[in-house]
C-alpha cells in the first residue's frame, strides 16, 4: 500500500476538491458536507494531537494545538508539509507508533480506519489506546452506490490498478467497533466519531 499512496499523492486531493474524475458528483452537496466536516475538525479543542495516516494534510491543517502528523508515505508527507506547515511530521508505521505511552491527548485519523481488515483494526486500536486518551475517527458514510465493505479497483494516472479494501459506516456501526463514544458529524459522505480510550 505504501507504493500506492506514494504514486497517488500528487493528485490525491482531487478527491476532496472535486477535480478530474471526481467532477461528476453533486458539487454543492459534497462541498456542504466537506465544509461541515472541516468545521467539526476545527472545533475540536486544541491539544497535543497525533494525526495517523495524515496523507496530504488536507484534514491535518484544521487541527489546533500541538499537532504531530504521521504517514508511511514519503510522497504524502511532502504534500502534507505544504498543506499544514505548523504541524510536526514523522514517517512511520500506524501499527507500531514510534511514540511513548500516553504521549498524546488525542489520536486523530481520517479515511484510514475504513481501509483496515479485522486484524489491522485490532492492532491499530491497541496502539491508539497506548499513546492517547481520545480517538477521533473520520471516515466514509454509508452510501447506496457502495457495499458496506468492498474491494475497489483504483486506477491511477500512471495506468496502474490497485485493489483497495474500503468500508462505509453509520455513526452507530463505527462506534460499535470502537466500543463507545459520540457522533460529532454525520453527513451524506462523512462520519466523525469521538471515543475516550
Amino acid at each position: 500500500m505504501k507504493e500506492y499512496y506514494d504514486r497517488r499523492a500528487p493528485g490525491y486531493d482531487d478527491w476532496y476538491l472535486g477535480h478530474g474524475r471526481h467532477a461528476s458528483r453533486d458539487a454543492a452537496a459534497w462541498q456542504a458536507d466537506l465544509d461541515a466536516l472541516t468545521a467539526t475538525i476545527a472545533s475540536l479543542p486544541p491539544c497535543r494531537t497525533l494525526d495517523v495516516a495524515c496523507g496530504t494534510g488536507f484534514l491535518t491543517r484544521h487541527l489546533h494545538g500541538d499537532v504531530v502528523a504521521l504517514d508511511q508515505s514519503t510522497a504524502m508527507l511532502e504534500e502534507a508539509r505544504k498543506a499544514a506547515p505548523r504541524a510536526t511530521f514523522v514517517q512511520g508505521d500506524a501499527f507500531a507508533l514510534p511514540f511513548p505511552n500516553a504521549a498524546f491527548a488525542r489520536l486523530f485519523t481520517g479515511h484510514f480506519y475504513g481501509h483496515l481488515d479485522e486484524d489491522e483494526r485490532v492492532r491499530f486500536l491497541d496502539e491508539a489506546r497506548r499513546v492517547a486518551h481520545e480517538l477521533v475517527v473520520v471516515d466514509a458514510a454509508v452510501r447506496r452506490d457502495h457495499d458496506l465493505e468492498e474491494i475497489q479497483q483504483r486506477d491511477l494516472p500512471d495506468g496502474t490498478v490497485w485493489p483497495v479494501l474500503k468500508r462505509y459506516f453509520t455513526p452507530e456501526s463505527l462506534l460499535g467497533e470502537l466500543g463507545r463514544g459520540e457522533t460529532l458529524h454525520s453527513g451524506p459522505w462523512f462520519v466523525v466519531t469521538r471515543t475516550q480510550l
